[in-house]
């Protein structure tokens, strides 16, 4: 059988994706199917579901990757076009033997891409390197599987809307950016109480709108517009495959996802003392806090939502999150990224409140912090220049935690540097009580860039 190399540049940490017809082609969709179908089979596994976006390149990547699997002998239910989430979700409803999913995410419509679950857990990392291997080597196993059509949506959204709880009626505007969430939005609110307003709810690939990626703040401005304009209480955003999720507050205000995640840590935590919340190292020193004086155990983990998945099941942990937004529920849910759940959770906490959403953000303390910041930096290099500043940091006696890069405690607050695993960047972050602070926070984070050689610009 067809033995076949990839673009090495499409092999990343957490999935594969590439840009159509330049780096990612309808042949690299049918050696994915082969090699993955092959390790299924050699995982004592039988079936896989399979799920896609609304990229225009989806379908022929579809086409191609089951035809790939089903060479194997490996069985495709076939779930149709949704969100990411629908297809974790898939995966435990069928009990399939893994999933994967055709998406670009928030990425421009020239890319696509290939998320994937082996058995119930993330497939990442050495996972895909080794799949790429095996592609270029094989052997590969042989057969003649199925496809089987299984719509799963209806079912998808019914699950959703289990977990559930009508409070107080809300007035809630919803922008799906043209993204795959729009058939399911439109789904889960004619089933809601209270006004629901959908944004751009048609399923685009072009995205004409604004680009899918609720953590930039240009991108959230139609929705902050609206939410100003029809006072409603609160607003949310998806990305473009539905995994990662944006929040405006009724006065228009961004939650970033460490603020998001302390407003839904209290829920839990009231009905789990002690139980421990995961955020990544990205987050604010607030949210680390917040979960502690609540009487929870706050873990701070490595950048990266498989990583974060892996280390909720490691210590069944019922909530975690990142500053990207991929929040995880393990609480009456399956432990994946899911963004309307968490909207129909966060609905549910303000729902019940007879606070607003403007009010919970409130009374969470006030940091002045940095938005994210990227240096590039060549990707044989990044992880060496992030050593360097380990090993000087050792050598000075400095107070820092080396889980995903450096984040350095000082009097003023912390900032943080880590080689990016998806890109040829350093990203950085600074967070401090006051804005003299933050100065002086951002000038020991460029001194650091200097003395391991990596140029800075002026921020």
């Amino acid at each position: 059988m067809t033995k076949h190399e990839f673009n090495p540049t499409i092999l990343r940490e957490y999935d594969i994706r590439g840009i159509i017809d330049e780096t990612l082609f309808e042949a690299d969709a049918e050696a994915i199917g082969r090699s993955f179908g092959t390790l299924l089979k050699q995982g004592g596994f039988q079936n896989v579901a399979v799920g896609y976006d609304g990229r225009t390149t989806s379908p022929k990547l579809k086409a191609a990757l089951i035809k790939g699997l089903t060479s194997t002998g490996i069985d495709v239910f076939d779930i149709g076009m949704g969100p990411t989430p629908m297809l974790y979700y898939a995966t435990y409803a069928l009990k399939a033997g893994g999933g994967i999913m055709i998406t670009g995410s928030h990425n421009p419509p020239s890319h696509n891409g290939f998320k994937m679950m082996l058995g119930s857990k993330s497939f990442f990392g050495a996972q895909i390197q080794e799949l790429g291997r095996l592609s270029a080597t094989g052997p590969f196993e042989t057969g003649t599987g199925r496809v089987i059509d299984h719509p799963i949506m209806e079912d998808y959204v019914a699950r959703l809307l289990q977990d559930f709880v009508p409070g107080r009626n809300l007035s809630v505007v919803w922008d799906c950016g043209n993204g795959v969430t729009g058939e399911a939005l439109r789904r889960i609110v004619a089933k809601l109480p209270g006004t629901h307003l959908l944004l751009f709810d048609e399923i685009d690939g072009s995205f004409p709108n604004h680009h899918p990626d609720p953590t930039v703040a240009e991108n959230l401005e139609d929705l902050i517009r609206t939410v100003k304009g029809v006072n409603a209480d609160l607003g949310i955003a998806f990305d473009g495959d539905g995994d990662r999720i944006g929040v405006v507050d009724g006065q228009g205000r961004i939650l970033w996802g460490d603020q998001l995640l302390a407003i839904l840590s209290r829920e839990i935590l009231a009905n789990s003392p002690g139980a421990a919340i995961i955020a990544d190292v990205k987050a604010s020193q607030i949210l680390f806090d917040a979960v502690r004086n609540l009487g929870g155990e706050p873990i701070m983990w490595r950048t990266g939502h498989s990583l974060i998945k892996s280390k909720m099941q490691e210590v069944n942990a019922p909530l975690a999150g990142e500053m990207s937004g991929h929040i995880f529920y393990n609480d009456h849910y399956y432990g994946y990224d899911d963004a309307p759940y968490v909207a129909l959770r966060l609905l549910n906490i303000v729902g019940a409140s007879e606070s607003s959403l403007d009010q919970l953000r409130d009374e969470l303390p006030e940091m002045i912090n940095t938005p994210e910041l990227r240096f590039p930096c060549p990707d044989e290099e990044k992880f060496d220049a992030v050593t360097r500043i380990q090993d000087a940091l050792a050598a000075a006696g400095a107070d820092y935690a080396d889980i995903d890069g450096v984040r350095v405690n000082t009097e003023d607050g912390w900032w943080l540097l880590r080689a990016s695993n998806t890109q040829a960047v350093l990203v950085a972050r600074c967070e401090a009580r006051d804005e003299a602070g933050l100065t002086r926070l951002k000038s020991q984070l460029q001194q650091a860039l200097l003395n391991a050689n990596v140029e800075a610009p002026t921020f």
